[in-house]
């Protein structure tokens, strides 16, 4: 519509300019070029968020539909599941990472003012594992080194498999997505035969539309996997960070009890 105006004013300011002076000519040649840049550039900036917007949105509908709703509903749900263990895993780790040497430091200058069960107020007003297995082993302090190095041993351990919390079900959806995906492709292939058999006909159009839930089923399975692979050797990688830095704290934490003691 916009361009029709632009046209009509265009060839009326054209007439108007071929019967006066050349002055009069070149500024109505100048406000149409103005109007129909304006206008261009308010058409293009217009259209153009238009098509970005929906591209990406409109791809991930088209597969989810061509995949089947059922098939690429539970790829989905079993990738959402293991998305939300992922990321809680991660927000605990990250909050039992705690500066080991200066914790070590909190709790020796405590321990040299206010004795033990100073060390043990700094331990209880720490977040994280390492300061909890401190806090058992200084509990037993009173016990001998042997009782310390046994506590710090045992809670150790109790501490670590509390990291690990979750973890065999993110392998478990590691383990479905990608075998709900081949469910699918084995069902379109199933499908594809079907075709044949009752069409007696082996034409592309008829068994693309089977092919291609195959395919978009396998592809979402095997795309949530990898996500969740990352996301799990991430996770793995960060506790084994964490149990050693829980062993060598554990080292120094007798050390500093049998100095102190």
């Amino acid at each position: 519509m916009k361009k029709v105006i632009t046209l009509f004013a265009l060839i009326a300011m054209f007439a108007f300019g071929m019967n006066s002076s050349s002055f009069a000519q070149t500024d109505s040649t100048t406000a149409v070029t103005e109007i129909v840049k304006e206008e261009v550039k308010e058409e293009v900036e217009e259209e153009a968020p238009v098509k970005k917007s929906t591209g990406v949105v409109q791809k991930v509908k088209q597969y989810f539909i061509d995949g089947g709703p059922e098939f690429m509903a539970l790829v989905f749900l079993v990738f959402l599941l293991g998305l939300a263990l992922s990321i809680e895993r991660i927000i605990y780790l990250n909050m039992s990472t705690t500066n080991n040497s200066k914790l070590l430091n909190e709790i020796e200058e405590a321990m040299q003012s206010g004795g033990i069960d100073a060390a043990k107020d700094v331990c209880r007003n720490t977040r994280g594992p390492v300061a909890s297995i401190f806090y058992q082993g200084l509990d037993r302090a009173d016990e001998g080194i042997e009782a310390v190095e046994k506590s710090v041993i045992n809670y150790g351990s109790v501490q670590a498999g509390l990291l690990e919390k979750n973890l065999s079900w993110i392998s478990l959806f590691i383990a479905t997505a990608p075998m709900l995906g081949f469910l699918g492709t084995v069902i379109g292939i199933i499908e594809v035969f079907n075709i044949i058999e009752e069409t007696g006909q082996t034409e592309p159009v008829q068994i693309a539309g089977a092919m291609k839930v195959a395919l978009n089923t396998t592809l979402a399975g095997l795309v949530a996997a990898i996500i969740l692979q990352i996301f799990y050797n991430y996770i793995v990688s960060k506790i084994d960070g964490i149990v050693n830095d829980m062993e060598d704290a554990s080292i120094s934490l007798v050390d500093m009890v049998i100095k102190n003691k």
